[in-house]
């Protein structure tokens, strides 16, 4: 089922739950209601807003992520379902008890996968993938001669010119990607849940005071998708545009609304997001690099969304 993303932004927004309907009532305009079973993503940007308990609680008891953000828009804190996956401890096992060689070939894969999708983005707004697809074809595992980050060197500023700089404290394109890196990094930690798995525990990242490091993994190789709707959002502008000008964000919360290729089919972003996560615990659980999937594509184009294929 696709799943809807809901940002709640107007001032004194309240929030509360009735008939398994989330009710929002906003003042100056009509009542809105939404089943709680079609939630996906809760954002919650507006200081004023108030909200019922039972909001959260059934909102995490359909297994949607709330999201609640800060004054500057970005997220501050996310909440996650904790039912947890019928197979559960057999997972958190398998999770912890993997071994170096396994995790270098996974975070290997992972590498691969944001290369070449960041290849593919520079190929559609250039015309060139600057060397970015045979850069992942020479990535060793654990990365080990950091391709990851020599690649970097070569995108940013051929995506948005030499001047770029990826600097999160920046109000430029950055507060954009910032912003639309921690919806996804929220979908990515939901999917991780839902499938069993310790969000704390990378494969490659490791961070004491991090706890969604296996989430962060798993958002390399999303991370191009935020970056072509950013891109998108920047060039169809007429005048700047920042967190604060509330079209902007739903331009990027809409893009959940995207449809990707993940193991060989078209997913929905979101539901894309999930496979890939319960690839990770199939790779996991199997000790096979092999069984993990990751976007093969930029969101598809509505003319090949229409023949009705799966």
């Amino acid at each position: 089922m696709l799943r809807k993303t809901i940002e709640i932004a107007t001032p004194g927004t309240r929030l509360s739950v009735a008939h398994r309907q989330l009710v929002i009532e906003r003042p100056d305009l009509p009542k809105a209601t939404v089943p709680i079973e079609d939630l996906g993503v809760l954002v919650i940007d507006n200081g004023r807003a108030s909200y019922t308990q039972a909001v959260f609680i059934e909102s995490l008891a359909a297994g949607a992520t709330v999201i609640v953000c800060g004054r500057d828009h970005l997220p501050a804190g996310m909440m996650l379902p904790m039912e947890g996956h019928h197979a559960l401890t057999e997972r958190h096992w398998a999770q912890v008890e993997a071994g170096a060689p396994l995790r270098k070939r996974l975070w290997q894969a992972i590498v691969k996968a944001k290369l070449r999708q960041q290849g593919r983005l520079l190929a559609q707004v250039t015309g060139q993938d600057a060397g970015l697809n045979a850069l992942a074809g020479r990535v060793r595992s654990g990365d080990t001669d950091n391709l990851e980050a020599q690649g970097a060197q070569r995108y940013w500023p051929r995506l948005f010119g030499r001047a770029f700089r990826r600097d999160r404290s920046a109000d430029d394109a950055n507060a954009l990607l910032n912003y639309g890196y921690a919806i996804v990094r929220a979908a990515c930690a939901r999917a991780l849940v839902a499938s069993g798995l310790i969000p704390s525990l990378g494969v490659w990242h490791r961070n004491r005071s991090n706890p969604f490091c296996l989430a962060d993994d798993l958002l390399e190789p999303w991370r191009p998708i935020v970056d072509w709707k950013v891109y998108s959002v920047m060039q169809d502008a007429t005048d700047p545009k920042t967190l604060d000008d509330r079209p902007t964000r739903a331009a990027l919360l809409a893009i959940f609304n995207e449809t990707v290729l993940v193991g060989g089919k078209r997913w929905p972003l979101l539901l894309g997001i999930e496979q890939s996560a319960a690839s990770l615990a199939k790779a996991l659980m199997q000790n096979d690099r092999h069984a993990l999937i990751l976007p093969e594509s930029l969101p598809l184009p509505p003319d090949l969304l229409d023949d009705g294929q799966g």
